[in-house]
């Protein structure tokens, strides 16, 4: 691997998987830019050498336009693109309204159509580039109780493999990352949930959610940051258009 020197851009990149990724990437001597809503989270990622925050809002056209300029002005064409940003949650469909459907299809997909495509100009000029879209083992298996979230994960899926397809012979490769559950920030909000639905206790909360993933625990975020340093390597240019489960087992 040689990415020394190199500009990555990682959205939602101040918590969880994203800042994770970021700093494996900055390990290997890569620039990094990590973007994100929150100034305080963005201060708190640059802190880490080698990670830049550049705040950016993926619902909106211009934030992304404007924040990715800025940055390639800073730290030159992105060569390794990481549309990270996104929620997740789970609602019924009979009880969804359009402004959860468009909040959730606004950022995790139109999102990351936006940052692909704003990194595309720089990295059309270069001669390797990476795109690493973070999926969810939700985007090839339906999610019981989050068909929008599955829908919008899906998408990305579908998108990733399209551009796959227009860049074939070209020396970049598109791949999506789909990870089960991954011990971040939403976990307590998760656990907190089951225990107000179900009136268990933290401990049995937290065992539904280790039970969640077939090997009996959350995915550490480092897990699915070694997965795109792989992505990175240098023999991984043959790897492309996929969609790779770090998902314990899932079938």
């Amino acid at each position: 691997m040689n990415i020394a020197g190199k500009h990555a851009l990682v959205t939602g990149g101040g918590t969880g998987i994203g800042l994770a990724i970021a700093r494996a990437l900055a390990a290997e001597g890569a620039l990094v830019t990590v973007t994100g809503r929150r100034q305080s989270k963005l201060d708190e990622a640059a802190q880490t050498e080698g990670l830049f925050g550049q705040v950016i809002d993926v619902m909106d056209e211009r934030s992304v336009v404007d924040g990715i300029a800025s940055a390639v002005a800073a730290r030159g064409p992105v060569q390794i693109c990481v549309p990270n940003a996104g929620i997740a949650e789970g609602r019924p469909l009979h009880k969804t309204d359009m402004d959860f459907w468009r909040t959730m299809m606004a950022t995790n997909l139109d999102g990351a159509f936006l940052t692909i495509r704003e990194s595309l100009t720089s990295m059309r000029e270069t001669d390797w580039g990476r795109v690493i879209a973070i999926s969810s083992i939700a985007g090839v298996k339906g999610l019981r109780g989050a068909p929008c979230y599955s829908a919008s994960k899906h998408g990305l899926i579908g998108l990733i493999k399209g551009l796959a397809a227009d860049y074939l012979g070209k020396p970049y490769t598109f791949n999506a990352l789909c990870p089960a559950y991954v011990d971040t920030d939403i976990v307590p909000q998760n656990i907190a949930r089951i225990m107000q639905r179900t009136g268990m206790s933290e401990d049995e909360a937290h065992a539904v959610m280790d039970g969640a993933n077939p090997h009996g625990r959350l995915i550490a975020p480092q897990e699915v940051a070694e997965a795109a340093l792989w992505l990175c390597g240098a023999h991984s240019g043959s790897i492309n258009g996929q969609a790779i489960q770090i998902a314990g087992g899932e079938m």
